[in-house]
């Protein structure tokens, strides 16, 4: 959400933002919270002087009183009861009209770095940088939900009539490699100095509105029926939520945690739930990574964040590229963001893996995550990238070890987690 002070001083910048998200059915909201912020401010306007006017009224009451003007007491108070009538008319429009404000405030998109590339979707994401070479083996790769199978390692057909599409089972060596990769990244976050933390997997409406659009809401969360709960479609909801109405002091920031938990998503839209395989599904597991940080060092942490995804993938062999978002690829209160894309051998392409997003203060501000600061207190900026997220993650990784004899080479950095083995292999049939 952008700042209110913001919009009505540079209103054609926000139009243009909006055009350059590609979202031309926004633009009359600008000129509706202009005029509804001008009569919400009228009215204030009207209501403080009202207030005044009781205020001196009232001190005129108690001194007629206590000269024994009982008569002209009376016609004082017949005055400040009819200001009262029109002052409760006055506090009544203030809150609807405020309350509009707020509503349309929360659907314009923030404002994007200049930085970011125009485009309409993400067909127009724009590539910035390779790491490591991408592999082609000169053997067939089989799909990944065929790789897990051999192994025993994947059961769809059971969970589908445990719970239906987009749930699975994980068994033996794959869950085993499931888990490794989950502990591996949380150790190698802690080594980046960050903070580990296990959050709740359920959060109130409050906090879902402040970290994400109504939009992505409604296509990603499972609400609670009858409770004012809803299950997490990341770790980030809850971590930024955290720092809900709260004043930091500047020398708590920034504040870096990494944080593991289930995922629950909808995904409702284009891409669909995959009929055979784990790459779209309702539930998975996630290492996430969040900052709270001070405005000018946002930028900082944004390259710092997505590099630490690019540095773990590659400490496990697996060749990635980092992609720039378009503007029209961009969720509405992110201000930037990359995506980290793996390689797959099978389909001799990249497909994504994580999503880092600077939000600038557009958390902070919905939130009421404030710093106290040298000159005044000021909203923070929050920042948040996924760490890793198995089953997805499995896939590139198992493409990318994959031996020609069926087994699964187990990088050195991981074979800590996998009791010592330096591969994995398939039961004999």
């Amino acid at each position: 959400m952008i700042d209110l002070k913001f919009l009505r001083e540079n209103p054609e910048t926000v139009k243009q933002n909006i055009r350059n998200k590609f979202q031309d059915s926004k633009l009359p909201l600008v000129d509706e919270v202009m005029e509804l912020d001008v009569q919400a401010r009228k009215t204030q306007q009207e209501a403080d002087s009202l207030r005044a006017e009781r205020k001196k009224l009232s001190k005129q009451i108690g001194a007629l009183m206590g000269q024994g003007k009982k008569e002209e007491a009376e016609a004082v108070k017949a005055q400040v009861n009819a200001g009262a009538e029109r002052l409760a008319e006055l506090e009544k429009l203030e809150g609807e009209l405020q309350e509009k404000v707020t509503k349309i405030m929360m659907i314009i998109p923030n404002i994007i770095d200049p930085s970011v590339p125009i485009g309409k979707d993400d067909s127009e994401n724009v590539e910035v940088e390779k790491y490591g070479e991408p592999v082609t083996p000169d053997f067939e790769i089989p799909y990944h939900a065929e790789i897990m199978e051999r192994f025993q390692g994947l059961d769809l057909d059971s969970a589908r009539k445990v719970a239906g599409n987009g749930f699975y089972y994980l068994m033996g060596d794959i869950a085993r490699l499931h888990s490794a990769v989950i502990s591996y990244a949380r150790d190698f976050m802690i080594g980046r100095g960050f903070t580990y933390c296990v959050p709740p997997f359920m959060i109130r409406s409050n906090v879902v509105t402040g970290v994400m659009s109504f939009a992505e809401m409604d296509a990603m969360m499972y609400k609670i029926e009858g409770e004012d709960l809803y299950l997490i479609g990341t770790s980030e909801h809850s971590m930024i939520g955290k720092f809900i109405d709260t004043i930091l002091n500047e020398e708590q920031l920034p504040q870096t945690l990494t944080s593991y938990s289930p995922c629950f998503r909808k995904e409702k839209g284009a891409h669909g739930i995959e009929e055979r395989g784990v790459y779209r599904i309702h539930q998975f597991e996630k290492q996430e990574m969040i900052v709270v940080c001070k405005p000018e060092e946002s930028p900082m942490w944004f390259e710092k964040l997505w590099q630490n995804t690019v540095d773990l993938f590659r400490s496990l062999d697996v060749p990635v590229r980092t992609l720039e978002c378009c503007s029209g690829d961009l969720a509405d209160l992110k201000v930037k963001s990359v995506d980290v894309e793996a390689w797959s051998p099978r389909q001799q392409k990249y497909f994504e893996v994580g999503s880092c997003s600077n939000l600038g203060d557009a958390q902070a501000r919905r939130l009421k995550i404030r710093v106290n600061g040298k000159e005044g207190k000021y909203f923070a900026h929050t920042l948040n990238n996924t760490v890793v997220a198995p089953p997805r993650m499995l896939i590139a990784f198992l493409e990318n070890n994959l031996c020609e004899d069926g087994s699964v080479r187990i990088p050195e950095a991981l074979r800590p987690y996998m009791g010592g083995q330096d591969k994995i292999v398939p039961p004999e049939k």
